[in-house]
This record gives structure tokens, C-alpha cells and sequence, in this order.
């Protein structure tokens, strides 16, 4: 139900509204001066507030000023009751961040209409950014900032990927960065032969494309579900927004872009130094440590691994038959179970 908070010390006119407002079926609190009211909002949390704004203590414009200092209530839609309304005063309320007016008197349909009117704003607002857009704000001051963007990410509304569903192109323009729910997900590069470099294979609980922090105009690999994938969206609008309000965010997806890159440079000097059988077996290591559920087996496509190795799938499966006869691995359909870990970490041709 709809929580909505009446600030008002005319006790008739509240009385009045409180009425209104239950009888059109919203939860409804009430309070008698501004002081009472930004208490009663900071512990109720209320969808919308109507305030008045000339009352004894604390007056609108002081609740209005309070209630945006809290990330709890910044967001939270303001309707001033005025019996003034002149173009100084109404200026100052827009200035400090009021959402509308009402000037009293005002009668039934004028009020339900302000606030079905800021009630849809909100909601649009919401489904255009996800459920919890305005959560971003409850980030400040929070000791572990990644850990409420996780929340926040689990929080807002969920795109569902099939296997082998491109995610989005290199090249691309840039709409934000992704959260893995649940499921696993390849970056390519594509040749102009059209054959593929997987650039990394990233799992539940993984962001992709932060790179976007250093440079937001095109996204630098293609993206692929490897599995039946599920991923929360953040746009940009909100990942600037976050990182305005949380620097904190920022430093630390610096120090994971700067492990990716470090990982992806190895990977490159593996494929430009490593013999193949050596490649083959760092890239099935590799896999192992990052993506194995019972540590001892992976499971990936002939293709992919040649994609991870930089090889052919047919120099894949030689290789694997090879490793397979030396009492390495054993095979079955797409998964490599791991036989001996130390004697394929030592292959060197």
C-alpha cells in the first residue's frame, strides 16, 4: 500500500486530508509541526509527503532541507500546502527541490490529482531505471559501497539471456554496465575472418563492461551467454550518479578492471610465447581456478577452448586426446575432468 505522510499543524485541514486519503485507500501518517514530521519520515519512509509550509518549530522550506540531507528520504516526492503562493516563495521551494504546490483552500480532486500525478512520475522513473533507482542515494556514507551496488543491482529488474545470445557487439554504443545473477558469460574479439578470441569468461556475481569508466563511447568486445544467463542493467545515468556519490565505488572497480587487464596481458603473452600444448593446458588451469564448481572439472565447448587458447578446435581436440592417453584429464561431452593438476601445470611443450 501507498505510505503517504501529511505535515500540517491546522488540525481541521489535516484531519480533512488524512480522511480523504484513506478513504482512496493510501496508508496514511500525520504530524502536527515540521519536527514531529521529520521523524515521523525518517522512520516510515513514506512514497510521498504534503507539507505546510508556515507552521511553528520547524516550517516546510526546514523540512524540505532535512529530508534531503538523508538518503533515506532525498528522493522521497514533496508537495508543499501553501495559502501563499507568491513567485519568491514558490521560487524558493523549486531552488531547495519541492516537487508542486498546492495552495489552499483546495478541494478533494485537486489534491488526488497532485499526488497520482507525482506518485507517476516516480513510478516512471523507476521502471525506467529499474525498481530501486533511488536506492543509489543510500550508498553515501555506507562502509563497503560495492556491496549495496550488489544489492541494488539484485534489487532492480532482471534480463534473461538463452545460450549463445549476444549480450551486446563490440562497437556498440554504450548503455551501462551488466551484473551476473546467476549463469556465465564470454568477451570476444572477432577477426575479420569472423573466428573468435574469447578475452575473458566472467560468472555469477562478476560485473562486465566497467571498463566503460575510462571511456563510455562503445563497448570493447562482443558479449555472449555461454549458459541459460540472468543480469541486472545499471545505465549510465546511475552508474555516474553512484560514482558522484560514492568515490569509493569507483577505486575499487578500478583495482577489478586493472586485475582483468593484468589477467588478459598474461593471456596474450602465454599466446604469443607458449608452445600450444602449453597454452592449451595454462587456458584449462585457468578456467579451473576461475570457473570450476567442484574444483577438479570445467566445463566448456571444443570451440570456446580454442577460442581461450587462441588455437584451432581441431588442434583442441588432438591436444585433449593427448592429455586424455598421459592420464591428465578424462572427457566427457564438454566437460574436462582434471586427473593431474600438477603434472599439467608443468607441461612446457
Amino acid at each position: 500500500m501507498t505510505k503517504i505522510l501529511i505535515i500540517e499543524d491546522n488540525d481541521n485541514i489535516r484531519e480533512n486530508v488524512v480522511e480523504i486519503l484513506e478513504l482512496s485507500g493510501y496508508e496514511v501518517f500525520a504530524a502536527a509541526n515540521g519536527k514531529t514530521g521529520v521523524e515521523t519520515a525518517l522512520k516510515m519512509l513514506p512514497d510521498l509527503i504534503l507539507c505546510d509550509i508556515m507552521m511553528p518549530e520547524l516550517d516546510g522550506y526546514g523540512v524540505l532541507h532535512i529530508l534531503h540531507k538523508h538518503p533515506e528520504t532525498q528522493a522521497t516526492p514533496i508537495i508543499f500546502l501553501t495559502a501563499k503562493a507568491e513567485r519568491a516563495d514558490i521560487r524558493k521551494g523549486m531552488e531547495l527541490g519541492v516537487d508542486d504546490y498546492l495552495t489552499k483552500p483546495f478541494d478533494d480532486v485537486e489534491l488526488l490529482k497532485a499526488i497520482e500525478a507525482r506518485l507517476k512520475k516516480k513510478e516512471q522513473q523507476q521502471l525506467f531505471y529499474g525498481q530501486s533507482a533511488e536506492n543509489l542515494n543510500t550508498v553515501i556514507s555506507k562502509e563497503d559501497g560495492l556491496v549495496k551496488l550488489k544489492e541494488i543491482m539484485l534489487d532492480r529488474s532482471t534480463r534473461h539471456f538463452k545460450k549463445n545470445q549476444y549480450i551486446h557487439y563490440e562497437g556498440d554504443h554504450v548503455l551501462g554496465i551488466y551484473y551476473i545473477i546467476s549463469g556465465k558469460v564470454k568477451t570476444v574479439k572477432l577477426t575479420q575472418e569472423g573466428r573468435e578470441l574469447i578475452t575473458g569468461v566472467y560468472k555469477e556475481n562478476d560485473y562486465l563492461d566497467i571498463s566503460i569508466l575510462f571511456s563510455n563511447d562503445t563497448y570493447n568486445d562482443t558479449t555472449i551467454a555461454l549458459e541459460e544467463t540472468v543480469l541486472s542493467f545499471l545505465p549510465t545515468e546511475q552508474l555516474d550518479k553512484l560514482l558522484f556519490l560514492y568515490p569509493d565505488v569507483g577505486a575499487k572497480f578500478i583495482k577489478i578492471l586493472a586485475n582483468d587487464m593484468r589477467e588478459k596481458e598474461e593471456r596474450l603473452l602465454q599466446i604469443a610465447y607458449m608452445s600450444v600444448r602449453k597454452r592449451i593446458a595454462q587456458g584449462i588451469i585457468h578456467l579451473l581456478q576461475q570457473h570450476s564448481s567442484d574444483g577438479t572439472s570445467i566445463k566448456f565447448s571444443r570451440d570456446d577452448l580454442a577460442a581461450f587458447s587462441g588455437t584451432s578446435p581441431e588442434t583442441i581436440s588432438r591436444t585433449l586426446s593427448d592429455f586424455k592417453e598421459e592420464g591428465l584429464i578424462e572427457k566427457t561431452s564438454s566437460t574436462i575432468h582434471i586427473l593431474n593438476l600438477e603434472k599439467l601445470s608443468r607441461i612446457k611443450n
